[in-house]
């Protein structure tokens, strides 16, 4: 039997319906962390619904079994009993998903390296234009506006402004630079790489674009909490009140910008975690959901 209408019905559901159902849903601000991994497993089967759909309507008469062992015998992994040399259509089934995989995981190594290059030229300038402050860990930078962002990754670097240092308390400036170093200790860059990849394969696509805007949004959240285990949730909130005005340069993650009045509300409001059967439950579909593509495309007993 051919999976590819199951799979194509099954990353209609992934790609359009499950986005829209998780924004309108209140839980992942509740728990950005596995909110933010949920999202991730979505595109991870998305992708891999994909590619196994590619191979599907490649090879229509071919059972995924047999589609799995011409691939391995195509690779020289095989032996005689894996049968007769591939033909092109063999091959063509087997380039097509190599093709849609390939070309995600090489869209999120270009924007990490891309990233990269970006943040080291700024890394440059700050060596030209910021003062190394020794006692806070951070590169003070001459500007009007108070702001503090990080440069995650190879040689990361956290950036406050003198109007930073000036305006803010010391426990509010504590609390910032928690957050950003949260930022850092996470490695929060590789998922925004990895949401802006998937986003350059399918640009249209629903959980693509609303997948890259709510990582964001989570990873902000995940850094606020990270800042919380320390600080009192009036001091966080005032210092991004104070630096919601700041913007951080391409590759940087800030604690202002424009999700600055989400968050403070999220700090500031009753805070309710999770249901623990719904946390559970989500935490299982966030490991399950990459898996299911394989199922659908090859059922038990079939």
């Amino acid at each position: 039997m051919n999976a590819a209408p199951a799979l194509l019905a099954y990353a209609a559901v992934v790609g359009v319906a499950a986005p829209r159902l998780m924004t309108h849903s209140a839980w992942p601000y509740r728990a950005p962390a596995l909110g933010a991994a949920v999202w991730l497993a979505l595109m991870v089967s998305f992708t891999l619904t994909v590619a196994l759909a590619a191979t599907q309507l490649a090879a229509p008469t071919e059972h995924l079994h047999a589609g799995l062992l011409g691939l391995l015998h195509a690779c020289g992994l095989g032996t005689e009993a894996a049968g007769p040399d591939p033909t092109t259509a063999d091959r063509l089934a087997v380039a097509m998903p190599l093709a849609v995989v390939t070309a995600v995981v090489g869209a999120f190594l270009f924007h990490l390296a891309r990233t990269g290059l970006v943040r080291a030229r700024h890394r440059d300038r700050l060596d030209k234009v910021g003062v190394r402050c020794d006692r806070l860990h951070v590169t003070v930078l001459p500007h009007a506006t108070p702001g503090a962002y990080c440069l995650p990754g190879f040689r990361s670097r956290i950036v406050v402004s003198d109007a930073a240092v000036r305006l803010l308390t010391e426990e509010q400036l504590d609390a910032v630079l928690a957050h950003e170093r949260a930022h850092v200790a996470g490695r929060h860059h590789l998922l925004l790489a990895a949401a802006d990849g998937f986003a350059t394969v399918f640009p249209r696509l629903p959980l693509a674009r609303l997948g890259r805007e709510q990582t964001a949004v989570l990873l902000e959240m995940i850094a606020d909490d990270g800042a919380l285990r320390r600080h009192p949730r009036e001091v966080l909130a005032t210092a991004m009140y104070e630096m919601a005005a700041g913007r951080a340069p391409e590759g940087a993650l800030t604690v202002g910008g424009s999700t600055a009045l989400l968050r403070m509300k999220r700090i500031l409001g009753p805070h309710r975690a999770p249901h623990p059967a719904l946390r559970g439950s989500m935490a299982s579909a966030a490991v399950a959901v990459p898996l299911l593509p394989l199922l659908v495309a090859c059922p038990p007993g079939l």
